[in-house]
């Protein structure tokens, strides 16, 4: 289990605190979600999470390359004492003219939430706490499509990084797995979904509601 946060100082959190980057996008995705694998470690592979996790490992496995005027790093560890957060960049490139870019590899295409933008937002941030050079635009990598999709890393899309990691760190610190609310968009897609038991929840919230509501006719 985690170690919930510690009261950070002046917005700064301590080494032992800081929370996988990853959980800011399973956050976003589902705060259940988030819950049942950073609070109660429970995990479970679809075809989704195969796939995602097949990506990822040739994104992190490739060698190190230098091109003329770019370094190329897969898999750097950054961290944000700022955000509380610590994890891996899929790849970064370090341009000659100083400018830092990383790239987030994702399965499938963009989503309608904002979890993917949200996760590499917060490397961004990371990246310029280590470097102190201003990241304005980075790139999701979709396999579907197949090419980069640009982000522009701006004062909106940092608010909403900033609060995600917030509440990231009241849930961690909480150490309360929230209720569950089926939507089937995402919980059908969820790897989790056999753990969660959204369906069974709802089907039980259901029953209760109809046996309250005839208390009066008995």
């Amino acid at each position: 289990m985690l170690k919930p946060a510690s009261n950070p100082r002046q917005g700064v959190f301590s080494e032992d605190a800081l929370l996988p980057l990853s959980a800011l996008q399973h956050y976003l995705y589902c705060p259940r979600q988030c819950a049942l694998i950073h609070l109660e470690q429970a995990w479970a592979e679809n075809r989704f999470t195969a796939e995602g996790n097949l990506m990822h490992a040739r994104a992190h496995d490739a060698p190190d390359e230098s091109r003329p005027g770019i370094r190329i790093t897969h898999s750097l560890p950054v961290s944000s004492q700022t955000l509380g957060i610590s994890g891996q960049c899929d790849v970064v490139e370090f341009h000659q003219n100083g400018t830092i870019i990383p790239i987030e590899y994702k399965r499938g295409k963009p989503k309608a939430h904002s979890a993917d933008e949200v996760q590499l937002c917060a490397q961004a941030i990371c990246l310029e706490e280590m470097s102190g050079i201003p990241i304005p635009e980075a790139f999701l990598f979709y396999g579907k499509r197949r090419r980069r999709t640009p982000i522009a890393i701006d004062t909106a899309l940092r608010d909403l990084t900033i609060s995600t990691a917030k509440r990231l760190h009241s849930l961690i610190s909480e150490g309360i797995t929230p209720q569950s609310t089926y939507a089937a968009q995402q919980c059908d897609a969820c790897s989790l979904i056999e753990i969660c038991q959204p369906k069974s929840l709802r089907l039980k919230r259901g029953a209760e509601a109809w046996f309250q509501s005839q208390i009066p006719n008995l």
